[in-house]
């Protein structure tokens, strides 16, 4: 068996979601040494952040929690970053465009890839998955690709990006979570960021409607009128 210092590295950008808390634990389990890296950019929902750090002071891993709030005045232009309303309801082009924060996921990967360099890791992950390809142009295959090309154009020692998750669902995600035994009361996935997950935004929908898929009850508790 390989000692710590012995593995691989990789970064695995982890907000504290579902998504990336699956991702964490599979690359762990793929045999990695992980570096988890989270970002405050003035989101809505920073509490997820406690529920990232907890996980990781949990696993023991070595968490960078990044403060980025002071580009918030550049990306509060989408409702979990500024004074808009969160929509309710499903994910639909219609109603979400106005929760997409402008350039985001370029600008974590950009740190992310650089810490990656900086500490010699080959591979930095992110839990982009096929449900937020309709709405998210940073989550799609292309943008995947691109990033990844760039990420070895701009550096000496080239760093693969990595979304193990593009292609499956959130039903699909959580039911790899399932089989290796994880605890999803330790997420958060609300957009709102109040004491307890809303239950109507869209990623409290997709996050309950992946738990009917796979006939499990979610662990987290929702206001009785949800």
């Amino acid at each position: 068996m390989l000692t710590q210092q012995e593995k691989p590295k990789a970064v695995v950008i982890y907000s504290g979601g579902m998504d990336s808390f699956t991702l964490l634990h599979q690359v762990l389990q793929a045999g990695y040494a992980v570096y988890p890296i989270s970002f405050h950019y003035g989101q809505r929902h920073a509490c997820e952040l406690k529920s990232a750090a907890a996980v990781c002071q949990l696993l023991g891993l070595p968490h960078q929690q990044i403060d980025l709030r002071a580009i918030t005045p550049l990306i509060d232009g989408s409702a979990l970053t500024g004074e808009q309303e969160v929509p309710k309801g499903d994910y639909a082009p219609d109603n979400l465009a106005v929760t997409i924060v402008p350039n985001r996921n370029m600008i974590l990967l950009s740190l992310a890839i650089g810490y990656a360099v900086n500490i010699g890791a080959g591979e930095c992950f992110y839990g982009a998955h096929s449900g937020d390809h309709v709405i998210y142009p940073d989550c799609r295959p292309e943008f995947v690709e691109q990033m990844d090309l760039l990420a070895g154009l701009g550096n000496l020692e080239p760093v693969h990006v990595r979304a193990p998750f593009l292609h499956n669902s959130k039903a699909e995600i959580l039911q790899k979570g399932l089989a290796m035994g994880l605890d999803y009361s330790q997420t958060w996935t609300c957009y709102q960021g109040d004491v307890l997950p809303c239950g109507q935004c869209s990623a409290c929908r997709e996050r309950l409607g992946a738990f009917a898929a796979c006939g499990v009850t979610d662990p987290l508790t929702y206001p009785a009128a949800s």
